[in-house]
């Protein structure tokens, strides 16, 4: 018998991987083993994370899941947080590359309208 680790995912979820990857073998373009090793990393990940979040709630720690949660599965940003990041970076550039004063101006006012625009929006 073959001593398994204990965070191995279970064959059926293994068979679920591969029915998924052979419904859209172009899944960012890369091979079968490739995609089921990243399921089964983000799958031992994800149990491995529950263990913790359940030893903390036993052992009393309640408050500190939230925080454990942040830190190792963060949000990524929202769409109006890369914008405002892109449009930082796009005035950063032209200031870089030196524009003629004029159109510096102009493009810096159309910046400013997207940003207070961008700022309203909800994320």
């Amino acid at each position: 018998m073959i001593n398994q680790h204990p965070i191995t995912p279970p064959p059926e979820l293994v068979e679920q991987w591969e029915e998924q990857f052979l419904e859209r073998p172009t899944i960012n373009g890369c091979f079968i083993q490739s995609y089921i090793a990243a399921k089964a990393a983000q799958w031992g990940a994800d149990q491995e994370l529950e263990a913790c979040i359940e030893l903390l709630k036993a052992d009393g720690y309640t408050a500190y899941v939230k925080d454990l949660c942040a830190a190792r599965r963060p949000k990524p940003p929202s769409l109006k947080e890369q914008a405002l990041r892109d449009l930082d970076a796009l005035a950063k550039d032209l200031e870089r590359n030196g524009m003629g004063f004029g159109t510096a101006i102009q493009r810096f006012r159309r910046g400013a309208v997207i940003r207070r625009a961008l700022e309203q929006l909800n994320d």
